[in-house]
């Protein structure tokens, strides 16, 4: 029984990743091979493309919204990237489909997987569909989760804790954000940087006061394109103020 189990498993993981490869585009493959930075030493060195668009990924999940945690698994372990964004869209279907109860298993079999999300669009997709719409308008207690993923000392995790809170900023609760902002203020990757400054913008359309009261207190001891993120939308006047400082 558990031999014919594992059997089903594969092929259906098979099938995800043969709808994949028939949507291969080998020159785009290696544009994005490029542009992921996978080569050895970069962030995300390994990383195998196949070359297929978000779009289509997307569309190849919604074939296969009806796989388990454990055939989701499978794809998560997937040496292809592509292969794992389709099963992290997935689970963000599931997640948008599902009752508060099942919420609660999809959350946290993301979080014992977030070693698999180990590239900025696998996280930027994922984390504030699923962890922060979860988190949303709980209690402090259950968000605590996000202030120990900003100290992990995994990058992916680090980025994961500031864009999950794109579902706060949304309901312009800006609290967190602003929060683990300042937890983040001194990371060294610029990957970080770039994800806090993003979140930081967006917080200022809902919250500008807000945002400027941030920027006062901080604003000099902020990586430049953390800064230059956050004062995007800004006045010419306001940004050449804020970047003088």
């Amino acid at each position: 029984m558990a031999d014919g189990l594992q059997v089903k498993v594969f092929l259906l993981a098979s099938s995800l990743r043969a709808e994949l490869e028939s949507l291969a585009n080998r020159e785009k493959a290696k544009v994005l091979q490029r542009f992921f930075k996978t080569g050895k030493g970069e962030y995300g060195e390994g990383d195998i493309f196949l070359g297929v668009s978000v779009p289509d990924t997307r569309g190849a999940a919604k074939k296969f919204t009806h796989l388990t945690f454990a055939e989701l698994e499978k794809h998560l372990a997937s040496e292809i990237h592509e292969e794992r964004l389709a099963a992290l869209l997935i689970l963000v279907e599931k997640f948008r489909k599902a009752p508060e109860i099942e919420r609660k298993k999809i959350v946290d079999f993301y979080l014992s997987n977030t070693s698999r999300v180990n590239n900025w669009d696998l996280v930027d997709l994922s984390a504030d569909k699923i962890l922060g719409e979860f988190l949303a308008g709980k209690h402090a207690a259950e968000k605590a989760v996000l202030y120990n993923l900003s100290k992990s000392k995994n990058l992916w995790e680090r980025r994961i804790s500031i864009v999950a809170t794109f579902a706060f900023i949304k309901r312009k609760r800006l609290e967190d954000t602003f929060k683990i902002s300042e937890l983040l203020l001194n990371d060294s990757h610029d990957l970080i940087h770039k994800a806090v400054g993003w979140m930081l913008r967006e917080a200022g359309k809902r919250g500008k006061q807000e945002l400027v009261e941030f920027l006062e207190k901080h604003c000099a001891e902020m990586p430049r394109t953390m800064l230059r993120y956050a004062i995007e939308k800004f006045s010419e006047k306001e940004k050449k103020k804020f970047m003088r400082k």
